[in-house]
Protein backbone atom coordinates (compact mmCIF):
# COMPACT_ATOMS: atom_id res chain seq x y z
CA UNK A 1 0.00 0.00 0.00
CA UNK A 2 1.45 3.00 -1.06
CA UNK A 3 0.91 6.20 1.15
CA UNK A 4 0.15 9.42 -0.24
CA UNK A 5 0.79 11.36 2.98
CA UNK A 6 3.22 11.29 6.24
CA UNK A 7 1.46 12.21 9.41
CA UNK A 8 3.58 13.87 11.95
CA UNK A 9 2.80 13.16 15.65
CA UNK A 10 4.80 14.97 18.18
CA UNK A 11 5.30 13.66 21.40
CA UNK A 12 4.38 15.87 25.03
CA UNK A 13 4.95 19.66 25.50
CA UNK A 14 5.66 19.70 21.45
CA UNK A 15 3.46 21.47 18.81
CA UNK A 16 3.44 21.03 15.22
CA UNK A 17 6.54 23.30 14.82
CA UNK A 18 8.76 20.84 16.32
CA UNK A 19 8.19 18.65 12.85
CA UNK A 20 9.64 22.08 10.66
CA UNK A 21 13.28 20.70 9.44
CA UNK A 22 12.44 17.29 8.96
CA UNK A 23 8.76 18.15 7.23
CA UNK A 24 11.21 20.81 4.55
CA UNK A 25 13.51 17.72 3.87
CA UNK A 26 10.04 15.28 2.86
CA UNK A 27 9.01 18.08 0.84
CA UNK A 28 12.80 18.22 -0.90
CA UNK A 29 12.59 14.37 -1.25
CA UNK A 30 8.72 14.67 -2.87
CA UNK A 31 6.60 13.47 -0.01
CA UNK A 32 3.92 14.69 1.42
CA UNK A 33 4.48 15.70 5.09
CA UNK A 34 1.29 16.61 7.76
CA UNK A 35 2.60 17.92 11.05
CA UNK A 36 -0.73 17.93 13.26
CA UNK A 37 -0.38 20.28 16.12
CA UNK A 38 -2.13 18.51 18.60
CA UNK A 39 -5.18 20.19 20.50
CA UNK A 40 -3.68 21.42 24.31
CA UNK A 41 0.25 21.32 22.38
CA UNK A 42 0.22 24.73 20.62
CA UNK A 43 -3.65 25.90 19.92
CA UNK A 44 -4.28 27.62 24.01
CA UNK A 45 -6.55 24.64 24.95
CA UNK A 46 -5.80 23.60 28.43
CA UNK A 47 -8.61 21.45 28.83
CA UNK A 48 -7.68 19.47 25.46
CA UNK A 49 -8.49 15.44 26.29
CA UNK A 50 -6.29 12.34 24.96
CA UNK A 51 -9.76 11.95 23.27
CA UNK A 52 -9.61 15.45 21.73
CA UNK A 53 -6.13 14.30 20.30
CA UNK A 54 -7.33 11.44 18.77
CA UNK A 55 -9.78 13.59 16.89
CA UNK A 56 -7.31 16.17 15.25
CA UNK A 57 -5.11 12.58 14.56
CA UNK A 58 -8.07 10.97 13.07
CA UNK A 59 -9.05 14.34 11.10
CA UNK A 60 -6.14 14.36 9.60
CA UNK A 61 -5.19 10.74 8.22
CA UNK A 62 -8.86 11.25 6.86
CA UNK A 63 -8.16 14.19 4.94
CA UNK A 64 -5.69 12.23 2.63
CA UNK A 65 -6.82 11.20 -0.69
CA UNK A 66 -5.20 7.60 -0.25
CA UNK A 67 -3.71 6.40 2.91
CA UNK A 68 -1.34 7.49 5.27
CA UNK A 69 1.85 6.37 7.16
CA UNK A 70 1.42 7.60 10.92
CA UNK A 71 4.80 8.91 13.01
CA UNK A 72 4.81 9.29 16.50
CA UNK A 73 7.29 10.80 18.82
CA UNK A 74 8.01 9.43 22.21
CA UNK A 75 4.18 9.90 23.87
CA UNK A 76 2.78 10.40 20.78
CA UNK A 77 3.89 6.58 20.08
CA UNK A 78 0.74 5.58 21.61
CA UNK A 79 -1.16 8.31 19.94
CA UNK A 80 -0.04 7.16 16.40
CA UNK A 81 -1.16 2.96 17.49
CA UNK A 82 -4.19 4.27 19.05
CA UNK A 83 -4.82 5.84 15.19
CA UNK A 84 -3.83 2.59 13.47
CA UNK A 85 -6.78 0.77 15.75
CA UNK A 86 -9.11 3.40 14.93
CA UNK A 87 -8.45 3.46 10.98
CA UNK A 88 -6.40 0.21 10.31
CA UNK A 89 -7.71 0.31 6.69
CA UNK A 90 -6.25 4.20 6.01
CA UNK A 91 -3.08 3.51 7.41
CA UNK A 92 -0.04 1.55 5.61
CA UNK A 93 2.30 1.99 8.61
CA UNK A 94 3.19 3.30 11.34
CA UNK A 95 6.60 4.78 12.40
CA UNK A 96 7.57 5.06 16.23
CA UNK A 97 10.14 7.24 17.23
CA UNK A 98 12.03 6.79 20.51
CA UNK A 99 9.03 5.36 21.79
CA UNK A 100 6.80 2.35 22.13
CA UNK A 101 2.54 2.20 22.97
CA UNK A 102 1.47 1.95 25.42
CA UNK A 103 -1.50 -1.12 26.39
CA UNK A 104 -4.90 -0.57 26.32
CA UNK A 105 -6.63 0.78 29.46
CA UNK A 106 -3.31 2.23 30.71
CA UNK A 107 -2.63 6.08 30.83
CA UNK A 108 -1.47 7.81 27.93
CA UNK A 109 1.54 9.78 29.65
CA UNK A 110 1.10 10.21 33.45
CA UNK A 111 4.80 10.24 33.76
CA UNK A 112 5.09 13.82 35.76
CA UNK A 113 3.40 15.88 37.99
CA UNK A 114 0.37 17.91 37.24
CA UNK A 115 0.45 21.10 38.25
CA UNK A 116 -2.75 23.69 38.07
CA UNK A 117 -4.27 21.49 35.29
CA UNK A 118 -1.11 20.94 33.27
CA UNK A 119 2.02 18.53 32.97
CA UNK A 120 4.39 21.31 32.63
CA UNK A 121 8.20 20.43 30.90
CA UNK A 122 9.96 19.23 34.59
CA UNK A 123 13.74 20.45 33.44
CA UNK A 124 16.66 18.30 32.32
CA UNK A 125 17.03 15.86 35.16
CA UNK A 126 14.95 13.34 34.14
CA UNK A 127 16.29 13.16 30.84
CA UNK A 128 20.29 13.49 31.67
CA UNK A 129 22.42 11.02 29.68
CA UNK A 130 21.50 9.52 26.35
CA UNK A 131 18.32 11.31 25.98
CA UNK A 132 19.90 14.88 25.68
CA UNK A 133 23.57 13.95 24.84
CA UNK A 134 22.92 15.84 22.35
CA UNK A 135 21.29 19.00 22.96
CA UNK A 136 24.18 21.63 24.26
CA UNK A 137 23.23 24.32 26.54
CA UNK A 138 22.02 26.78 23.91
CA UNK A 139 19.79 24.14 22.60
CA UNK A 140 18.45 23.10 25.48
CA UNK A 141 17.23 26.48 26.56
CA UNK A 142 15.65 27.35 23.34
CA UNK A 143 13.64 23.72 23.36
CA UNK A 144 12.66 24.14 26.66
CA UNK A 145 11.43 27.75 26.23
CA UNK A 146 9.27 26.27 23.28
CA UNK A 147 7.69 23.73 25.76
CA UNK A 148 3.95 23.55 26.10
CA UNK A 149 2.49 22.04 28.92
CA UNK A 150 0.22 19.18 28.79
CA UNK A 151 -3.30 19.18 29.47
CA UNK A 152 -3.83 16.96 32.37
CA UNK A 153 -7.04 15.66 30.11
CA UNK A 154 -4.00 14.46 27.96
CA UNK A 155 -1.99 13.20 30.49
CA UNK A 156 -4.41 11.57 32.41
CA UNK A 157 -6.44 9.97 29.98
CA UNK A 158 -6.73 6.38 29.05
CA UNK A 159 -5.91 4.38 25.98
CA UNK A 160 -8.18 2.50 24.18
CA UNK A 161 -7.79 -0.24 21.80
CA UNK A 162 -10.11 -2.37 20.02
CA UNK A 163 -9.63 -3.42 16.78
CA UNK A 164 -6.86 -6.25 15.85
CA UNK A 165 -6.24 -5.54 12.18
CA UNK A 166 -3.87 -3.51 13.75
CA UNK A 167 -1.06 -5.58 14.43
CA UNK A 168 -1.66 -6.35 10.60
CA UNK A 169 0.02 -3.20 9.76
CA UNK A 170 3.72 -2.81 9.63
CA UNK A 171 5.57 -0.86 12.05
CA UNK A 172 8.80 0.85 11.69
CA UNK A 173 10.63 1.78 15.21
CA UNK A 174 13.61 4.41 14.78
CA UNK A 175 15.70 3.90 17.78
CA UNK A 176 17.55 7.21 19.13
CA UNK A 177 18.62 6.44 22.48
CA UNK A 178 18.73 3.00 22.60
CA UNK A 179 19.72 0.51 20.40
CA UNK A 180 17.68 -1.79 17.79
CA UNK A 181 19.31 -4.34 19.71
CA UNK A 182 17.82 -3.56 23.12
CA UNK A 183 13.89 -2.82 21.53
CA UNK A 184 13.97 -6.44 20.36
CA UNK A 185 15.06 -7.58 23.53
CA UNK A 186 12.54 -5.36 25.48
CA UNK A 187 9.82 -6.67 22.90
CA UNK A 188 10.94 -10.28 23.75
CA UNK A 189 10.82 -10.02 26.90
CA UNK A 190 7.15 -8.89 27.00
CA UNK A 191 8.00 -5.42 27.76
CA UNK A 192 6.04 -4.04 24.90
CA UNK A 193 2.98 -6.44 24.73
CA UNK A 194 1.31 -4.48 21.62
CA UNK A 195 4.35 -4.74 19.19
CA UNK A 196 4.93 -8.21 20.59
CA UNK A 197 2.22 -9.20 18.42
CA UNK A 198 2.47 -6.87 15.61
CA UNK A 199 3.20 -9.06 12.54
CA UNK A 200 5.66 -6.77 10.63
CA UNK A 201 8.81 -4.48 12.79
CA UNK A 202 11.45 -3.12 11.68
CA UNK A 203 14.26 -1.38 13.50
CA UNK A 204 16.10 1.74 12.29
CA UNK A 205 18.42 3.27 14.13
CA UNK A 206 19.60 6.82 14.64
CA UNK A 207 22.18 8.17 16.49
CA UNK A 208 20.79 11.14 18.50
CA UNK A 209 18.78 11.55 21.78
CA UNK A 210 14.96 12.09 22.28
CA UNK A 211 14.95 14.60 20.19
CA UNK A 212 16.15 13.73 16.66
CA UNK A 213 13.44 15.74 14.52
CA UNK A 214 15.74 18.69 16.47
CA UNK A 215 19.16 17.49 16.57
CA UNK A 216 18.65 15.16 13.16
CA UNK A 217 15.91 16.54 10.83
CA UNK A 218 17.95 15.71 7.94
CA UNK A 219 18.63 12.25 8.82
CA UNK A 220 15.40 11.22 10.20
CA UNK A 221 13.46 12.91 6.73
CA UNK A 222 15.86 10.62 5.14
CA UNK A 223 14.50 7.37 7.14
CA UNK A 224 10.89 8.54 6.96
CA UNK A 225 10.90 9.07 3.09
CA UNK A 226 12.45 5.67 3.12
CA UNK A 227 9.52 3.84 4.78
Amino acid sequence: MNAEQIVLLGGLWLDGSAWAGVASELENSGRHPVPVTLPGQGDGNRWATLSDQMTAVLAAVDAGRGSSVVVGHSAACTLAWMAADARPGRIAKVVLIGGFPSNDGQPYADFFEITDGVMPFPGWDPFEGADAADLDEQARQAFEAATIPVPAGVARGVVRLTDERRFDIPVVIVCPEFTPDQAREWIAAGDVPELARAKHVDLVDIDSGHWPMVTRPVELARILAAV
